[in-house]
């Protein structure tokens, strides 16, 4: 038996994105709800940030926090779209092998930035609703922004051992990645090397990201939950909860999707290639889009700056 499969290496210089396989023929379909996506949370997101800026009344830390989720939803979606409609309407499949354990990297490093932010919600909710009377002082400007220092120095460490680690692999002769985006599990799929130091590794940063995350959110709710309902009425009670449901429904357009794709890639063995990759997608690129969408239906101060700016516009 000829060992050729063991010996023939290449370091490709370049990754042929396949888009979504099976779909091809619809790429230029498929690309318009994609489109679509990529202008809500860019315009949405961008009038978040403009509204926060312009608006005294929304400097503190709750909003703060919004502004980071909001900067990382616009960072997480650039990563992906700019490419994926360009194999949709140009079929331009190649990338770069630096441009793609770069895209890698910033894909992953800012889902785990996302969902630090979604703790740090949390954190803010906790305080604000159980200790109120410290909240500004347990949240000053300065510990918002050691806060927010700490969730990126997180996401980097963690997922910056992801194209470290690719780099030094070798690769068999495809370079074929049949997804519209560089990930992590596609690229080790490629390698000829030993991957289960990456392997483990990336079971950990799955735990350290969505196990424990999920835990402390879990924690700061449950917190929440005992205080609201030792609240003397009801209406107090809807309105304290109310401050807290635009977070909540982040949380669940954040982690619902990914963690259906994490299952499906890890269980669905029987499942079509294109709807992991199509699922993969769509747990990336939804929250984007709903984020703003959610704080500007249910956040009344944001809806509030809105309607201003268009009546001030209309005058």
């Amino acid at each position: 038996m000829s060992d050729s499969n063991t010996t023939d290496f290449i370091n490709p210089s370049t990754f042929i994105l396949l888009g979504i396989p099976g779909l091809e023929a619809a790429h230029v379909w498929i690309s318009i709800p994609f489109c679509t996506m990529y202008t809500i949370a860019m315009l949405g997101n961008f009038t978040i940030l403009f509204i926060v800026k312009r608006e005294p009344r929304l400097h503190v830390p709750m909003y703060y926090f919004l502004c980071m989720l909001v900067i990382t939803d616009l960072v997480l979606s650039t990563s992906i779209l700019p490419k994926t409609l360009s194999i949709f309407w140009f079929s331009s499949r190649e990338i770069d092998f630096s441009a793609c354990l770069i895209q890698m990297f910033f894909i992953h490093c800012f889902s785990v930035m996302e969902s630090g932010i979604l703790v740090t919600m949390a954190l803010d909710r906790y305080v604000a609703i159980c200790h109120p009377l410290r909240h500004s002082t347990t949240l000053a400007n300065p510990v918002v922004a050691k806060i927010g220092l700490a969730v990126v120095l997180r996401g980097i460490m963690l997922i910056l051992p992801y194209p470290l680690l690719a780099r030094q692999w070798p690769y068999c002769k495809s370079n074929i990645i049949p997804d519209i985006h560089c990930t992590h599990i596609a690229v080790v799929k490629l390698a000829c090397a030993d991957t289960h130091i990456t392997n483990y590794y990336s079971l950990f940063v799955l735990f350290c990201v969505r196990g424990l995350d999920m835990f402390f959110i879990a924690v700061s709710y449950t917190q929440i939950l005992r205080a609201i309902f030792s609240l003397p009425t009801q209406d107090a009670r809807l309105k304290t909860f109310g401050t807290c449901s635009s977070h909540l429904c982040s949380i669940l357009a954040f982690y619902i999707p990914a963690l259906f794709s994490s299952l499906t890639y890890r269980f669905g063995y029987n499942v079509a290639l294109h709807f992991h990759v199509l699922i993969g997608n769509v747990s990336l690129l939804v929250p984007p889009m709903l984020n703003p969408i959610i704080y500007g239906v249910r956040t009344k101060q944001i809806q509030d700056r809105l309607l201003w700016l268009f009546s001030h516009k209309d005058i």
